[in-house]
């Protein structure tokens, strides 16, 4: 009989099976094994298919490959297609473009506590540091080493702690840190019997925003962030953004202060949908919230 899944993690993947393969080997290199991999796919061509494929015998945890059309950037459908498939009673987030510490799923896990969410920090790389990552690097965690970063392109910054502090001195500075416990597409995790009570991410969000307004659902529904920036970080790759524009983040920003205006819980276009009529109108608050 196989042991029960500890958590189901869950990101997103879009036409770069070069920094997926990467992603991958990340979460095969985990100190722990007892969680399954949700590859969403927001509509990706035949090569994402084939780099799964090629790595399938590599990862040693279960890999599923859910696949949507391509329509345009659908982040949220896509979290949401993952989320109503995943076996987990705890779920951890991440992205596409993420490489995870050898410790990343562990940290989440023993920090869990019910009634909260975890925000998790990364660290941001350039272009030629991300190339310079390979297999090996990761297997033997160096790409998560500030000098060897640096040697490879990394500009020195404070916020190499976020790789560097270690547990101890880690928990100092998420317990310091002025930074807001936001739920962080990157890195965040939170039980699924949460994450369903406020019906996961609306579906209506383009890009910009959709993460952090799911989150203000959470907080409004009694879910309270908790940082640990400093103990469950990831290296973020380097890519263009070509889906980003005013529009979507104008709306989004709209949206994210209704749900903070009238302390929204639930989204009608989320997991569960409802009739589009059920839905009020959307509103323009005074002063817009930032996204980020």
């Amino acid at each position: 009989m196989k042991a029960p899944l500890a958590a189901s993690v869950i990101f997103t993947t879009y036409n770069q099976p070069a920094w997926l393969e990467k992603v991958l080997l990340g979460f095969a290199a985990q100190n722990r094994r007892d969680f399954e991999i949700l590859v969403a796919d927001d509509g990706s061509a035949e090569a994402t298919r084939d780099t799964i494929e090629r790595l399938r015998p590599s990862v040693p945890m279960p890999l599923r490959h859910l696949w949507q059309p391509d329509q345009g950037f659908r982040k949220c459908e896509a979290l949401n297609m993952a989320i109503r498939a995943s076996y987990g009673d705890y779920l951890i987030f991440t992205d596409g473009d993420c490489i995870p510490r050898a410790d990343f799923v562990d940290t989440h896990l023993r920090l869990r506590e019910p009634g909260r969410f975890l925000s998790g920090g990364y660290h941001k790389l350039p272009m030629r540091t991300s190339l310079s990552i390979g297999a090996e690097e990761i297997a033997d965690g160096r790409c998560f080493d500030v000098q060897w970063l640096r040697r490879h392109g990394m500009q020195a910054s404070r916020r190499d702690l976020k790789l560097s502090a270690g547990p101890r001195l880690g928990w100092w500075l998420d317990l310091l840190s002025p930074a807001r416990a936001s739920w962080n597409g990157h890195g965040a995790s939170g039980w699924k019997r949460d994450i369903l009570a406020v019906n996961g991410f609306d579906e209506r969000m383009r890009y910009g925003g959709q993460d952090r307004e799911f989150g203000e659902r959470l907080e409004n529904a009694g879910v309270r962030g908790k940082r640990i920036r400093h103990r469950a970080s990831v290296v973020h790759l380097d890519h263009p953004r070509g889906y980003a524009t005013a529009e979507s983040i104008a709306f989004n920003r709209r949206l994210r202060a209704q749900t903070r205006i009238e302390r929204r819980t639930w989204t009608e276009f989320g997991i569960d949908q409802q009739p589009a009529a059920a839905m009020p109108p959307l509103v323009l608050a005074a002063s817009p919230m930032p996204v980020g």
